[in-house]
């Protein structure tokens, strides 16, 4: 298990349609560090975002997928997603208010 501080859980935000529609109900989603745990993520998210309660975090591993150059392959990295649901009193991420 690595030893992360609340800054290197969270690494970039997701921007897709579908996380732009999930944001009315204060769904947020998030590329996490791979070691990162719910508990983690959780308070990552408390303490980067000043007024956020967070209810619970849904998580999704992400194989790397398969590339090829010539003859070799290999793959690509693999990514842990993470859904976040704020609670109905907290405030929203100030991150996504302009999108």
């Amino acid at each position: 298990m690595a030893d992360l501080k609340y800054y290197d859980v969270i690494l970039k935000p997701v921007v897709t349609e579908q996380t732009m529609n999930d944001m009315a109900d204060k769904k947020y989603t998030f590329y996490v560090h791979t070691d990162a745990t719910k508990v983690q993520i959780r308070d990552a998210v408390e303490k980067m975002f000043e007024g956020t309660k967070v209810e619970y975090v849904n998580t999704i591993n992400l194989k790397g997928k398969v590339r090829r150059r010539g003859a070799t392959s290999g793959l690509t990295a693999k990514k842990k997603k993470a859904i976040v649901q704020l609670k109905a009193e907290s405030k929203e991420i100030e991150l996504f208010q302009g999108m």
